[in-house]
């Protein structure tokens, strides 16, 4: 993971006896150490101060002559200031009305009680920015703190080049660092970090302790590799240990896309034994999972029968249940819930609408897609993104491309960003209208916008140009597809379309698809395999047509005669 290297981390690189030290001596407290000997100033000139700052808008065109007497310079006022104001965002901004003011610099007191506020506020942009702003390097626990804080923020980038920098200088973080590192990793789904950080932990002599453990549990789920942090699992149980929460929900989950329901079932009943119980986000996991597996009808009992055993189940639950049933066309049962949580004084947000919309568009009616869409726009939820992809993908399926591009070219008169998933729905709509030309400018307009095609945007224009055969412009998007690195997802592209090229001659195209094949171990059909094999053999190709054997015999397939009279060796 490359990072460019904050100002902090600049500052951190120059020799500083104030962040190499020992962690287990005190901290100096450096707002005492300068002012010992400073007379306080009257709390009420101090309260008068933040008050006027809280209260006036424009207060710096006023503050000298509110205060004619005060010395705004006064370093022992100043931290008075800055320890009685609650709101720290309005301490920066007296601090930039300072230097504007007098060239003011604020001394180490200062900055520390400053920069230790919006890190405790959780104010980690603002926290940037004063270092940046100051140049202020903080003690040891000041960048601990302030890495917890830029973890908790999501800011992981962040955190990690000054944990970094902090390893580069010798400094080894407390254990509670390290783990708000790991977290904030799994969370973005970096296990690669995540094995990196552990490593060095494990040179450094770190004890590990349970927020660890569950950090590489959820690392494994990540990474699908459920039964190995399954494993780790049952050791810290068998070492008296407890897995957190998030971890018990986490492996729940995977069981139940791993189809391993026995697993899934001890699990809770592990949950329940150790006295971490499984709660409504727990369910959520389980119906939201079953229904990834095609198991609404599982995920629909389960859904029912925590309401009878008195569970409230919430908006979010709602509408995952509300989407399973749409994917699999129950309407009806859908509509039934969505009515029901509205009696019970929950009312459905822009999620919740999207999904009864799509389930509209699942089962082909349109008219009530457009009606519902009414309501939401009444409601001010149709102006945005997935509103938007929404309706035009469900238009453009059912021949209502027209409407669909009036919806399209709105969204950029009411500043909604079109994204990748908006063109490529309007490009297959033109190409089902035979739109070729419309469609065929969405998708150089998208490439010039910077955003990156998908298979989705090129399959449809191809197959159309193949279907007049225009062979010349299919091969320069096929060459335009290969050197954006888009890969040929059979759901976009047809195999028939990549067998028939390679007969016309490009057998580029059957040599990609037979690497993007390999690569994600699909299984394309039988009769797909044999007929590239065949023209792979006809231009004399037969290293790469025993690679395409060799996959289709992994996969199970039994050569034909037909096959069986082509030679590859």
């Amino acid at each position: 993971m490359a990072r460019t290297p904050s100002s902090l981390t600049q500052l951190l690189r120059r020799p500083s006896s104030i962040i190499i030290q020992n962690p287990k001596q005190p901290i100096r407290n450096i707002a005492h150490d300068n002012n010992e000997d400073k007379p306080l100033h009257s709390t009420d000139i101090v309260n008068q101060i933040c008050a006027t700052i809280k209260s006036k808008p424009r207060w710096e065109n006023t503050l000298l002559s509110d205060f004619p007497n005060v010395s705004f310079l006064d370093s022992t006022l100043l931290n008075q200031v800055f320890t009685h104001q609650k709101n720290v965002l309005f301490s920066i901004r007296l601090l930039h009305w300072l230097r504007s003011q007098f060239g003011y610099s604020p001394d180490q007191s200062t900055c520390c009680l400053i920069f230790n506020s919006l890190v405790e506020h959780k104010a980690a942009n603002a926290a940037k920015g004063f270092l940046e702003f100051t140049k202020f390097v903080p003690d040891r626990a000041g960048i601990e703190s302030y890495v917890r804080c830029l973890c908790e923020s999501g800011m992981v980038e962040d955190a990690l080049q000054v944990f970094d920098e902090m390893s580069k200088r010798g400094v080894c973080p407390l254990l509670e660092t390290w783990n708000c590192v790991l977290q904030g990793c799994v969370k973005d789904g970096c296990t690669d970090v995540v094995w990196r950080l552990y490593g060095e932990m494990m040179e450094l002599g770190v004890d590990v302790d349970v927020h660890t453990v569950d950090c590489l549990i959820q690392a494994f789920c990540l990474e699908k590799n459920v039964s190995k942090g399954y494993e780790l699992f049952r050791q810290m149980l068998d070492d008296g240990f407890v897995p957190n929460k998030v971890c018990f929900d986490k492996l729940v989950f995977e069981f139940i896309l791993d189809r391993k329901y026995s697993r899934m079932s001890a699990l809770l009943h592990i949950m329940i034994a150790k006295g971490v119980n499984p709660d409504i986000y727990t369910y959520q996991q389980v119906i939201h999972a079953l229904c990834l597996r095609r198991m609404q009808r599982e995920g629909l009992r389960i859904f029912n029968d925590l309401k009878d055993r008195g569970y409230a189940p919430d908006r979010i639950m709602y509408t995952t249940m509300i989407h399973g049933l749409c994917k699999i066309k129950w309407l009806g049962e859908a509509r039934k819930l969505w009515f029901e949580m509205i009696q019970k004084g929950i009312k459905p947000n822009i999620y919740t609408y999207n999904t009864l919309l799509y389930g509209y568009f699942k089962i082909s009616d349109v008219e009530n897609a457009l009606n519902l869409y009414k309501e939401m726009q009444d409601k001010g939820y149709s102006e945005t993104l997935v509103a938007y992809n929404t309706m035009i993908s469900g238009l453009c399926s059912h021949g209502r491309t027209t409407l669909a591009y009036q919806l399209f070219n709105q969204m950029s008169r009411n500043n909604v960003s079109k994204d990748v998933v908006t063109y490529n729905s309007m490009i297959r709509g033109f190409c089902n209208d035979d739109k070729l030309t419309e469609g065929l400018n969405l998708l150089r307009e998208l490439v010039d916008h910077g955003l990156q095609p998908s298979s989705a945007s090129y399959g449809p224009l191809i197959e159309k140009l193949y279907g007049m055969k225009r062979i010349d412009e299919v091969k320069t998007l096929w060459n335009e597809m290969q050197e954006k690195g888009v890969e040929p997802a059979s759901v976009c592209i047809n195999d028939d379309v990549v067998i028939g090229l390679s007969n016309e001659g490009y057998v580029t195209a059957g040599i990609y698809w037979l690497a993007y094949t390999v690569k994600n171990r699909f299984i394309p059909r039988q009769e797909t395999f044999e007929n590239l094999i065949g023209v792979l053999s006809q231009k004399d190709m037969l290293d790469v047509g025993q690679i395409a054997l060799g996959h289709m015999f992994k996969i199970g397939y039994i050569p034909s005669f037909r096959l069986d009279a082509v030679s590859l060796t």
